[in-house]
């Protein structure tokens, strides 16, 4: 949708007095609608971000239901770029099934230029990896999934 396209809607808007549009195109989807000061708000979603939202959810409803006793889960302490190792070149800091110790580096997050080491508070072992390699995260996302020993 280009700025004309949503100046045209708005006008259309205006000129007949409506309070509310809707428009569906190719899997896209505007919502235009008049706020209590006569101001236009918009909402816009398409097919795309929706099905991302969902599988968010549902992954999140995935780890939530797996987080039992005796386990625990790692989480992002920020937003970046989640690494599993220092550099390209060299082996990643855990593998599942690796056994940890409290204070061990699990792997590292890159934010605004800076390296975050991301530290275990429990010992046990790794039973997943919950993110990929050079993967963005979100602050409190689900990192690891540990056996505490």
């Amino acid at each position: 949708m280009t700025i004309k396209e949503l100046k045209e809607m708005i006008n259309l808007m205006q000129e007949h007095g409506l309070t509310e549009l809707e428009l569906e195109k190719n899997g896209f989807k505007i919502r235009l609608k008049k706020g209590l000061s006569g101001a236009i708000v918009h909402e816009e979603t398409s097919s795309v971000a929706q099905f991302q939202k969902e599988e968010h959810a549902a992954q999140m409803a995935r780890i939530q239901q797996t987080e039992e006793a005796g386990t625990s889960v790692v989480r992002s302490p920020m937003v970046g770029t989640f690494y599993t190792a220092p550099a390209p070149d060299v082996e990643p800091y855990v593998v599942r099934g690796k056994e940890i110790a409290a204070g061990d580096v699990l792997c590292i997050i890159e934010a605004m230029k800076l390296m975050n080491e991301i530290k275990s508070e429990v010992s046990g072992r790794v039973l997943d990896i919950l993110v990929e390699n050079g993967q963005p995260v979100e602050f409190d996302q689900p990192l690891f999934k540990i056996q505490k020993l």
